[in-house]
């Protein structure tokens, strides 16, 4: 089979296809061919080398796919059923063996494209907005990044569920795709201060949580956008990794609540993985939540996809596919 293979970490140069052997099903696993495997900011910070991985290793996290073989131990599962999977390093590859524990169903009508635009993003934004800060009827929200893959699913799961979103965007065409996804309104981040526009959004309170993906470049300007007591959710850093930062600050600006999640702790619960996916798909088939495909590559142009993503160029959901 092909699959990318990086050997020590690097630029996106370092993706090299490989000729690999088939992996072996092991007795919990199942073995999958894939149809796609998502690109995601992890999958580069792993190749940078700023999350540490072993060397060689084939990156991505993200896929979907068919089942082609059931480990000896696995139930429930059968040849030919459609799964997905957030989190299985290796999934840059046209046949995977993952852990049974570790993926999804996905039901009749669900694309496998969008089945793995579903995972890792859709489970993100899942987890944020009904977990970490359960968003409610009259909340506002701060969207950084909202025509971007995570950003417009967030959108839409937020209006989706009666509050305001406050998005952020770099120019005139993506603002125009946050407020298609349920934006109220888009602060152009380019040209507008985030901080002093969303407190005049909200009469000058501030709003209720910040989603920020970007990290760097946002990081002050998501706090001082927050209300007394507001949530601020530090879920990336697509502008570079925020640097140690003065806990002190947050009692002077309001008793303030900032948090570093990651999705790997929102779906370790009996069960907790499925019913995210369930009610992401759900929302999906009921034509309430949209995702947004944005560039496709092949498998062999692995790099140029995480040249893409990195320069924040893209909209929507990049993918790899793998066939």
């Amino acid at each position: 089979m092909l699959a990318i293979q990086v050997d020590q970490p690097g630029g996106p140069e370092v993706l090299k296809v490989a000729d690999l052997p088939v992996p072996v099903c092991g007795p919990d696993q199942l073995l999958v061919e894939l149809a796609f495997s998502g690109v995601n900011f992890i999958d580069i910070y792993q190749r940078q080398g700023i999350y540490p991985m072993p060397s060689p290793y084939v990156p991505g996290l993200e896929g979907s796919g068919v089942v082609i073989e059931v480990g000896s131990s696995v139930k429930g599962f059968s040849a030919g059923d459609k799964v997905a999977w957030p989190s299985s390093l290796g999934s840059y590859s046209q046949v995977h063996a993952v852990n049974a524990a570790s993926v999804v169903r996905v039901p009749d009508g669900v694309s496998l494209d969008v089945a793995c635009a579903a995972m890792l993003q859709g489970m993100t934004a899942h987890y944020l907005m009904a977990s970490l800060y359960e968003v409610k009827p009259g909340d506002t929200a701060l969207v950084h990044a909202a025509a971007g893959g995570v950003g417009q699913l967030l959108c839409q799961m937020i209006s989706n569920r009666g509050a305001t979103v406050v998005g952020t965007a770099s120019t005139s065409e993506k603002a125009e795709i946050a407020r298609q996804a349920g934006a109220s309104h888009v602060i152009r981040y380019d040209t507008e201060d985030v901080a002093s526009k969303a407190k005049e959004l909200t009469d000058g309170i501030g709003v209720d949580v910040v989603y920020d993906g970007v990290g760097l470049a946002t990081f002050d300007g998501s706090l001082a956008s927050l209300k007394r007591r507001g949530m601020m959710a530090l879920f990336g850093g697509a502008s570079g990794m925020v640097p140690p930062f003065d806990l002190q600050a947050l009692s002077r600006m309001g008793s303030l609540f900032v948090t570093r999640p990651t999705l790997a702790d929102y779906i370790v619960g009996p069960g907790e993985m499925q019913w995210r996916a369930d009610e992401i798909f759900a929302e999906h088939l009921a034509g309430k939540l949209n995702f947004a495909i944005g560039n496709t590559y092949a498998l062999k142009d692995a790099s140029t996809a995480h040249t893409d993503l990195a320069a924040r160029k893209t909209t929507g959901k990049l993918l790899l596919v793998t066939k």
